[in-house]
């Protein structure tokens, strides 16, 4: 078992090398990439992972990297690795949302505290996908009218407002209700919420 896998993105072939070889005795899965473009084409979805991306590389930096990751919707969490001088363009890849960047020459310990960290919010990423999957699949097992059902209670509405709104009577309401509850394993309505939002389903306001 490693405690992860890293992808290592740098053109400096000996930053790569001592990177991979720190990386490896820390107990992490390596695997090491000369430029963003060869990472991006070769990259092939792990668990728990995380990227040390250098912030200066010709063709496409880390960065732009960063912003392709977001783009492409793969998750990934980046660790930017910044010269002195490269620290403004570090901090805006922190803004969009890197896990952390490091100074040259960096501090093993703070570099593998800053991989821990893209890891562990790599595995929470992780853990939402699969919850929102589940709910998903959940969802398609209601009829249209369920469906419809399911989001006048998420958004708070009481049976009679529903039943008013959807031309049907309180019991039919009802019926729809109960069997939303059971398709979705909902024990209660605010079950029913958590779910609603962690298939992020747009809930509108109970008017």
């Amino acid at each position: 078992m490693t405690k992860g896998t890293v992808f290592v993105v740098d053109d400096d072939a000996a930053i790569r090398d001592s990177l991979a070889a720190l990386l490896d005795a820390e107990g992490y899965s390596v695997e090491i990439y000369d430029s963003a473009r060869a990472f991006l084409a070769g990259y092939r979805p792990k668990e728990d992972c995380c990227v040390v991306a250098d912030i200066r590389m010709p063709d496409m930096d880390g960065l732009e990297l960063q912003e392709e990751i977001i783009r492409r919707g793969l998750g990934l969490p980046v660790v930017i690795i910044t010269g002195h001088g490269d620290v403004p363009l570090a901090v805006r890849a922190m803004r969009a949302g890197a896990v952390d960047f490091i100074e040259k020459p960096f501090d093993d310990e703070m570099l593998c505290a800053g991989i821990d960290r893209g890891i562990a919010q790599s595995r929470r990423t992780r853990g939402e996908t699969a919850i929102a999957q589940e709910v998903e699949a959940r969802i398609a097992q209601l009829t249209t009218r369920e469906r419809e059902v399911m989001n006048h209670l998420i958004a708070g509405r009481p049976n009679k407002v529903i039943a008013h709104r959807m031309e049907i009577s309180p019991r039919t309401v009802e019926v729809h209700r109960g069997r939303v509850m059971e398709k979705m394993q909902a024990r209660s309505l605010s079950d029913l919420v958590r779910m609603a939002l962690a298939a992020k389903i747009e809930i509108s306001p109970a008017i």
